[in-house]
């Protein structure tokens, strides 16, 4: 079998593929890729399911080696990379062959850049998926040099002619789109304000679990403490700071902050591409929710 063979990480580079949804009430995190589209934009430029597991390298300076030619891609956060030394292109497949390097550079914005392999990869299998969930566990380790990785069987046709773009989170501000929460109104009216009209700033408190906003601080009604209730991705807890936190894509099953609103399950794929220091605006609309 057809492995890849990391020889250099940088400061995280994770197996992942779409995760484990469906499973929160046992517990069990959905997790899988931070930026779901820029995996799956990778995986059908080389004719694999959009779910096939790739690489997802956190801030560049990671390297590997083939042990027998690969078809690959580069998605997500712009980044230049090198074939023994030879630019390698963005975004378009292209082969490394037998006993060549592959190296990715820090990417020049953007968080998260994902390779990904024809055939796609294979890893620690927990609940059906390879995702690495760091914080629970579960799946593949986190990379590390030495490590090799199997790469499964080819199934479809590589897309030709063809070519993605980077994502794009030089904008400033980037509108997140959302809606308001069930907890909206342990939000004080002013607050309510605040949170759609002002403009946070990513803080250096960001992983795949969440992000944290620094700005002004919100104010709630009241103490009064809510009992554990399931969240989602993309649920904007406020935490007793007042500094909301936005859920991505390793948040736990069950939160006791109040989730005051929702960002758009595809603009989660956006914020975890946000650094710290990049600004944006939230832009919640009013959904009718159900009952307590």
């Amino acid at each position: 079998m057809a492995e890849l063979e990391v020889l250099a990480v940088g400061s995280q580079a994770l197996v992942e593929d779409l995760g484990r949804p469906g499973l929160a009430h046992l517990g069990v995190p959905a997790s899988g890729a931070a930026d779901r589209a820029s995996l799956a934009q990778g995986n059908r430029l080389l004719g694999n399911p959009a779910g096939a597991a790739g690489v997802e390298v956190l801030l560049g300076r990671f390297a590997c080696r083939a042990d027998s030619p690969l078809l690959v891609t580069l998605t997500g956060a712009p980044v230049s990379a090198t074939v023994d030394g030879e630019p390698a292109p963005f975004g378009i497949p292209f082969v490394v062959r037998r006993g060549q390097r592959l190296a990715l550079a820090t990417p020049r914005h953007g968080m998260r850049t994902y390779l990904c392999v024809r055939g796609g990869l294979g890893g620690t299998r927990h609940f059906g998926s390879v995702a690495a969930d760091p914080t629970s566990g579960l799946g593949t380790p986190p990379l590390a040099p030495g490590d090799r990785l199997p790469i499964g069987a080819a199934s479809g046709e590589p897309t030709a002619g063809v070519a993605v773009a980077g994502v794009d989170t030089a904008r400033d501000p980037v509108e997140v789109r959302a809606t308001w929460g069930p907890r909206e109104d342990r939000l004080t009216d002013r607050s309510v304000g605040q949170l759609a009209e002002a403009f946070w700033t990513v803080s250096p408190q960001v992983d795949r679990v969440g992000i944290r906003l620094d700005g002004v601080a919100l104010s709630l009604r009241n103490d009064e403490q809510l009992r554990s209730e399931g969240v989602v991705r993309g649920a904007v807890q406020v935490p007793p700071s007042g500094l909301p936190v936005i859920f991505l894509a390793d948040h736990p099953t069950t939160g006791g902050y109040p989730v005051v609103a929702v960002v758009a399950d595809r603009d989660t794929d956006r914020l975890a591409q946000m650094r710290p220091g990049d600004r944006l605006r939230l832009r919640p609309h009013r959904v009718s929710w159900a009952a307590d």
